[in-house]
């Protein structure tokens, strides 16, 4: 097993492991975004209204796993290390996978959504892995590096499902198996231990493993709480994307899969950008709670923008100013880390993926029921764009609560024994 990241030469190596583990992991993700909500139509029977419903189960299924089991995955990261939490997930992906590549029916491909919420734990545990080793005055930039990683994963990720579901939409999940377990065995060999054994958790506690549980962390400082307000909030709306982008473009715009899949690699290569480019002297210039700001005032934008395109052309000149809402997550997650000791960085990554868990399950049947609805032949008004506004309107409200919440936000002051 290789040794724990200690010193700054591992430190910073054990980074780049986590950011290689990220790309490969949002590679194999990033595939059949283009293609699944489409597989789903076709067993529908082209019905796309019905489709939306039905696809907004799969997403529901997959937050209720997440909400279920990120907490007590992440309480046994803070018990036991982070290694064998990522390790486990990563394998569990590619099995995922396979599972969905070889699905005869909608319910396989449930099942296998079900799976991969399971297992999907490797990227708040890797947001634990980097509050071990990064010292808290450069978290924002190293979550940023983080952030560059999806983006990284992104690029390739969905430009190469278009191209695969072009020619067989099973192919994309093929290719998503081999790449899971490609990045697990990688891990296997290289990723190191980031947390030492003298500061894990003294012993495991289903207190702190169960969802409710894994909450009261939040409420151990006022202002985290008030940044969980927010976190929530911005999850709530980000779920419009996987809920109804692939079905909204398509039925708006006529988008095919390879046109999909173009368009997704450039959102991500903008979030490159953005994350790699942008992040560190933002918040230099902004600070952590300016980034934040700033993120969500351009992400509420660019959901605007999104359900006002009256085409593809438009909805292209959005992409720019929705990236910027990339600079919302490296100042919350640095804000939110400087609040609780090394001890608990993975209880409060299972919490935040708790709340990601909460949000998915009210957001996908909730957009994708805005999305039929006002696609359907009872609407009052033909609006498809109706779900990026409610977005939209989310985000607004998580501004004003991050106004009152960040303002006189300060770290959590070091326990006795804590360096």
């Amino acid at each position: 097993m290789p040794a724990p990241a200690s010193s700054p030469h591992a430190r910073r190596a054990a980074v780049a492991f986590i950011f290689v583990t990220v790309v490969i992991d949002v590679l194999g993700f990033g595939v059949i975004i283009p293609v699944l909500p489409k597989l789903v139509v076709q067993f529908m029977h082209g019905d796309t209204a019905r489709a939306a419903q039905i696809y907004g189960l799969f997403s529901t299924a997959w937050a209720t796993m997440q909400f279920l089991f990120s907490p007590l995955l992440g309480a046994i990261s803070d018990r036991f290390g982070r290694r064998p939490v990522i390790l486990i997930s990563c394998f569990g992906l590619g099995l995922d996978y396979l599972v969905m590549a070889l699905a005869p029916t909608v319910g396989w491909l449930l099942l296998g959504r079900i799976v991969s919420g399971i297992c999907a734990s490797s990227f708040s545990t890797a947001g634990a892995y980097i509050a071990d080793v990064s010292p808290p005055e450069k978290r924002a930039s190293a979550f940023g590096m983080i952030g560059a990683a999806f983006g990284v994963g992104f690029v390739v990720g969905p430009a190469l499902g278009g191209l695969l579901g072009s020619i067989d939409p099973r192919l994309p999940f093929w290719g998503a198996a081999g790449l899971a377990l490609l990045n697990a065995s990688y891990g296997l060999f290289v990723l190191p231990e980031s947390l030492p054994r003298e500061r894990r958790s003294p012993a495991f506690a289903w207190q702190r493993a169960n969802p409710i549980g894994s909450l009261k962390l939040l409420r151990s400082h006022p202002e985290l709480l008030g940044l969980a307000g927010v976190n929530f909030l911005f999850q709530l709306a980000h779920y419009v994307l996987p809920s109804v982008y692939v079905l909204y473009t398509g039925y708006r715009y006529g988008w095919d899969a390879r046109t999909i899949g173009l368009t997704l690699t450039a959102v991500g290569v903008l979030n490159i950008a953005v994350q790699g480019f942008l992040v560190k002297p933002a918040v230099r210039r902004l600070g952590e709670r300016g980034a934040l700001y700033t993120g969500l005032a351009f992400g509420l934008s660019g959901f605007a923008g999104f359900a006002l395109a009256p085409s593809g052309a438009w909805m292209w000149s959005a992409l720019p100013v929705f990236a910027l809402m990339g600079l919302f997550t490296p100042g919350l997650q640095s804000l939110m880390t400087q609040r609780v000791s090394p001890s608990e960085q993975g209880q409060l990554q299972g919490a935040n993926a708790s709340i990601v868990g909460i949000a998915g399950l009210l957001g996908p049947g909730l957009f994708t029921q805005i999305f039929a609805w006002f696609i359907g032949a009872r609407a009052p008004l033909h609006l498809p764009g109706a779900p990026f506004l409610l977005a939209a309107g989310l985000l607004t409200l998580a501004l004003l609560l991050a106004a009152a919440a960040a303002r006189a936000a300060r770290p959590r002051p070091a326990a006795v024994g804590e360096v």
